[in-house]
């Protein structure tokens, strides 16, 4: 991929995250990744152009650091699983909030595009085979069935703490309690 064409794909995944599907537009990428006007569209003459190609790079970097983590984290118990995920939605709710928020602006577009959802569904599988291989690390006796439980919550709680931002912000003790209701109590069953 092209310097250029990376920087405005990232300025795009930016835009949308900042402004929301409506505010993903040509100038606005062009403005974004402060580059002449007529760039974005030199490279994708079409908004749905535009659009595949954002979804194909937000993949890519959502890949990315999802083996940056997996390379970094292996959770070997309940507890330090929901750890994990506390870190992971003070992430995705701060420093990553922009990127988060576009995040889930594609994931709806995806359900009104049915076109956009192999590649999010082909990045959906890594996520969710690693989730699941963390939730057997750390004991589940069903990680199949569990993994959807938790992390639809997670997803529940990052998405309400994006559209009503709570400065004091904590969601430990919640998922602590859900991950160790769902993933403890059978893993104490199971190893009796």
């Amino acid at each position: 991929m092209s310097d250029r064409r990376e920087r405005l794909l990232d300025a795009a995944i930016s835009v949308l995250g900042e402004r929301g599907m409506r505010g993903l537009t040509h100038r606005a990428v062009d403005a974004a990744a402060e580059l002449p006007a007529g760039s974005a569209s030199n490279h994708f003459r079409t908004r749905d152009a535009l659009l595949d190609a954002v979804v194909e790079r937000f993949a890519a970097r959502e890949r990315a650091g999802w083996d940056e983590v997996a390379a970094h984290v292996s959770p070997t118990t309940p507890r330090e699983l929901a750890q994990a995920l506390t870190v992971f939605a003070h992430d995705a709710t701060g420093p990553r909030r922009t990127l988060t928020l576009a995040r889930y602006a594609i994931l709806v577009e995806a359900g009104i595009q049915p076109s956009l959802r192999a590649r999010l569904a082909e990045t959906g599988a890594r996520v969710n085979a690693w989730f699941t291989n963390w939730l057997r690390i750390a004991g589940s006796a069903d990680p199949e069935r569990d993994a959807p439980i938790i992390m639809n919550h997670w997803t529940g709680v990052v998405l309400h703490q994006l559209a009503n931002p709570d400065p004091a912000f904590d969601p430990s003790a919640q998922i602590s309690a859900l991950v160790t209701s769902v993933v403890g109590p059978r893993s104490v069953e199971a190893s009796v």
